[in-house]
Order: structure tokens, then C-alpha cells, then sequence
């Protein structure tokens, strides 16, 4: 546990409650989350998760620029069904994307967990996208990948971390009920 960890860890801790909470300053809180923990996993030796911080990135920007353009009368902004096919879609592009992404780093890197880490990528960016679109599904994906992460950060001591994606498990959830509640309150008027 270091000083920095504790400083990734409290950053992406409010960047999350901010995008459940559906406010706009959750980009850049959460783009200087991804800064820090690049940083961190290229320590650890977690290749994977260090990418994904650089697409997490593109993500932000992308999310960033389409949550300005679609807000309601309120200034509120729109959440949006995941359409089954697209869902599928993106569970699908999220298997494939963890096999492509093991079999690299587990043949040309030293990765400490190639598969697990690699898996949790694909469908990290899979949710990412599902965010950035505004589906409530997205939160659903993150609750399964967080849980998951928990386990893989406690193996290799990155205690802060296990317990921030702990927190991330509960946070997705209230952004799940939140949403779930944007996404109908629409329809009943």
C-alpha cells in the first residue's frame, strides 16, 4: 500500500459516485483516475489494466462530448435502453477481446495474470461503452467485472484498490437504481 495508491484509489472513488449520480464532472475526475492508475498497474506489472487506462481515456472524451449533447428539459441527462442485440453484441466483443488481449500478453509480456487481467479489459471497456452510450446496463457489467477485480487485486496486495472496487460493487449498484429510475421517469410523463 502506497501513498499514490491511496490517492487513485480516492479519485476514482468520487469519479464513479459522480457518473452514477449522473453529473458531468465525473470526465475529468475520472480521466485523472485513469492517469494515476496507469501508473500503478505499469508498476504491478497488470498490462492490461494499464491499456485499458489509455482507452478508458478515449472512452472519457467520447462519454464526455455525448453526455454535453443529450440532456433533457431539466439539463438532466438522458439514459437510454440497451437495445438486446447491441447487448449481445458487446458481451460477445468482450469474450473475444479478453482471448485476443490473454493470448498476447500471456505469449509476449511478463504479465502477473494474463487471463483474468486481459478478460476483465474486454468487458471493462465493454461497460465503458455501455456508459458512455448511457445504457443502465452498463452498471450490471461493471458489479460482475468488480467483483472479479476485487479478488485479483487482494492476490497481488493491492489492498486499497480491492477495497475501492468493493465500494465500486455498491456504487454501481445505487447507479443502477438511479438510472433505472431516469431511464422510466420519461415514460410516465
Amino acid at each position: 500500500m502506497s501513498l499514490f495508491e491511496i490517492v487513485a484509489v480516492v479519485v476514482s472513488f468520487v469519479g464513479i459516485w459522480l457518473t452514477a449520480r449522473r453529473h458531468m464532472l465525473c470526465w475529468p475526475v475520472c480521466l485523472a483516475a485513469c492517469a494515476l492508475y496507469f501508473k500503478l498497474f505499469r508498476d504491478e506489472k497488470l498490462y492490461a489494466d494499464m491499456a485499458l487506462q489509455l482507452l478508458f481515456g478515449l472512452g472519457i472524451a467520447y462519454g464526455w462530448i455525448a453526455w454535453r449533447g443529450d440532456r433533457d428539459a431539466s439539463g438532466e441527462v438522458i439514459v437510454r435502453p440497451l437495445p438486446p442485440v447491441e447487448g449481445l453484441t458487446g458481451l460477445l466483443a468482450g469474450a473475444l477481446g479478453g482471448f485476443a488481449i490473454g493470448w498476447f500478453t500471456s505469449h509476449y509480456t511478463d504479465a502477473a495474470l494474463p487471463w483474468v487481467d486481459s478478460m476483465l479489459t474486454s468487458f471493462s471497456l465493454v461497460a465503458q461503452w455501455w456508459t458512455a452510450r448511457r445504457h443502465r446496463a452498463n452498471w450490471l457489467l461493471w458489479i460482475v467485472v468488480d467483483v472479479i477485480y476485487v479478488g485479483m487485486f487482494v492476490f497481488k496486495g493491492l489492498y486499497p484498490t480491492a477495497v475501492l472496487y468493493a465500494a465500486m460493487v455498491g456504487l454501481a449498484a445505487l447507479g443502477y437504481v438511479d438510472w433505472r429510475k431516469a431511464e422510466r421517469e420519461p415514460l410516465a410523463a
